[in-house]
């Protein structure tokens, strides 16, 4: 029933965070060689590349406070726990690589299609674009393997995955880094077309270029941890999954409802109504539902259950029929 079948908590916590790490030391060596060879050559796209490189390591730091924070155990105070702060913090190094990143490309792009001043030293500008790639490639296959693995896990694709997963920072430092390497490609073809026609205009529009597409990536990822933090219910696939969980133990005669709404990282809360097998006092029902919601509760998956008795002739939920499902789901909601 979970999002990462196999592989336990604290172990993808390390995961996450080891791609995090790895994605902040390749950005602030990239941004350190991008500015010297903005200031050598006084090329636009260097300029927009050492903008995209500041504002991913900026990121980066968010989103290590976006792992440190989430994964704080739950309290008195917070009994839901904290890990939609991971949405937080991954939102706000969005809006960072919207204003440090897009904004400021596109800008300087636009400035300098005015002035159109040549570039000086373009070999230099070709070494610091050659090796960005090498370092930006190597945090990029990080990101790439772990988003590989946990969607061959799935049964799904790489990128629908990196899409559609709870996993903030994985998405966050996956998009950032394809971004870098495709923007690397558009910055190198600017100064490229510079250098072959003589004509500063086209190193200006790799800039506006670049910019774009930051703009893009970061709309993207404020949009998902958007939907996170109102309330991103799971798949039907893990729907199914828990719901089959539910339907082998023994005291359970069938499900009629059943939410799961993400509150962190690869981490729900739980609300199903549900029909005891036989016949039980009022006195132990409320005692049965509370022994089965801990039950579920030592998955590492589901932070809180709340397991509530079924409406009267509600109709079971059946494992593998989601629109079904689905509309049984919305037709009790609609009646609480």
């Amino acid at each position: 029933m979970s999002e990462d079948p196999g592989t336990s908590g604290p172990t993808k916590a390390a995961g996450r965070l080891r791609t995090v790490i790895i994605a902040f030391a390749a950005n602030f060596l990239v941004a350190v060689a991008k500015t010297f060879a903005a200031v050598i050559t006084g090329s636009a796209s260097m300029v927009a590349e050492a903008a995209h490189s500041w504002a991913d390591t900026g990121n980066e730091v968010f989103l290590l406070l976006a792992e440190r924070r989430s994964v704080r155990p739950r309290d008195s105070a917070h009994p839901d726990g904290y890990g939609r702060e991971a949405y937080v913090w991954s939102l706000i190094a969005a809006f960072g690589l919207f204003t440090a990143g897009a904004v400021v490309s596109i800008y300087h792009g636009f400035a300098e299609l005015t002035r159109a001043e040549p570039v000086n030293n373009f070999g230099v500008a070709y070494v610091v674009l050659a090796v960005s790639f090498v370092f930006e490639g190597i945090s990029f296959a990080q990101s790439y393997v772990q988003a590989h693995r946990m969607a061959d896990e799935r049964g799904t694709g790489t990128l629908e995955h990196v899409l559609v997963t709870s996993n903030t920072t994985l998405r966050a430092v996956f998009a950032e880094d394809a971004a870098a390497l495709i923007g690397l490609v558009i910055a190198f073809l600017g100064v490229l077309t510079h250098q072959l026609t003589g004509n500063a205009v086209y190193d200006a529009i790799g800039s506006i270029l670049v910019g774009v597409l930051l703009g893009i990536v970061a709309i993207i990822l404020i949009d998902r941890n958007r939907r996170f933090l109102v309330g991103q219910p799971a798949s039907d696939a893990v729907t199914d999954s828990v719901l089959a969980v539910l339907l082998e133990r023994d005291e359970i005669e069938k499900v009629t409802y059943l939410h799961l709404e993400f509150v962190g990282p690869e981490q729900f809360n739980l609300v199903a109504a549900v029909d005891l097998a036989g016949d039980h006092p009022e006195s132990d029902v409320a005692a049965e539902f509370l022994a089965i919601g801990r039950e579920l509760e030592k998955s590492p998956y589901i932070l809180g259950a709340v397991l509530t008795l079924s409406l009267p002739g509600a109709k079971a939920l059946v494992p593998g029929h989601p629109d079904e499902n689905r509309s049984n789901a919305k037709t009790i909601a609609d009646s609480f």
